[in-house]
């Protein structure tokens, strides 16, 4: 029962402003990353409590062409039952997936995806996560053909589908000179369940009174 994040908590999004302007006038229209680097699965990602972090983000999407306008969105969250790499059981429990992954890769003959450093990271920090991204996926499906196959035999699972997940990143060299500190280091969430995401809200800016 520990395993459950009920409590509330502020995620921001990079997007264009288009995007943006959309989630504020239909919510429920939501869509999901389903690329196959994605760092924590498929879902809509958020960047905790770190709103610079995410326009930044957008803004280097807009150098790159990929956006037109960057901009921020702001969520109001739950993570419900969440798949925590900063809790030990579920780092244990991703080793455990992977390890199967291995297995049934090789007996199908099929190569395993890498993580890959991109052309533009100065500090090859493996942006392209390709093979974190698989394993996470596989975990996931795993876990619901369990369920599924729980609920056609005794029409109930001990297994549960993740909600959320959630990640600690250190990227973008160090601060300072012989620091262990990062320049980019962020929590970054993954919201698979569309109902953790209790609504969206324009950031304001912080006034002096």
């Amino acid at each position: 029962m520990y395993y459950h994040r009920n409590n509330l908590l502020i995620g921001f999004h990079g997007c264009d402003a288009e995007t943006r302007d959309a989630l504020l006038t239909n919510p429920n229209k939501i869509q999901k990353s389903e690329k196959p680097y994605d760092w924590l699965g498929h879902g809509m990602y958020f960047w905790e409590n770190n709103i610079d972090r995410a326009l930044n983000w957008a803004k280097d999407k807009a150098k790159k062409g990929e956006i037109e306008t960057p901009s921020v969105i702001g969520a109001v969250l739950t993570l419900d039952y969440c798949f925590d790499l900063l809790d030990g059981r579920f780092t244990k429990m991703i080793k455990s997936y992977y390890e199967l992954m291995v297995s049934t890769y090789a007996a199908i003959g099929k190569e395993l995806p890498v993580n890959r450093d991109s052309r533009t990271d100065d500090y090859k920090d493996k942006v392209i996560r390709e093979l974190d991204c698989s394993v996470i996926e596989f975990m996931h499906q795993k876990i619901q053909e369990q369920i599924a196959a729980d609920n056609a035999e005794k029409n109930y699972s001990e297994y549960k589908a993740f909600d959320s997940a959630r990640g600690v990143f250190t990227e973008g060299g160090p601060a300072f000179e012989g620091a262990g500190i990062q320049q980019k280091s962020h929590i970054q969430i993954c919201i698979r369940n569309n109902n953790c995401i209790k609504g969206f809200f324009l950031p304001r800016k912080e006034i002096r009174f």
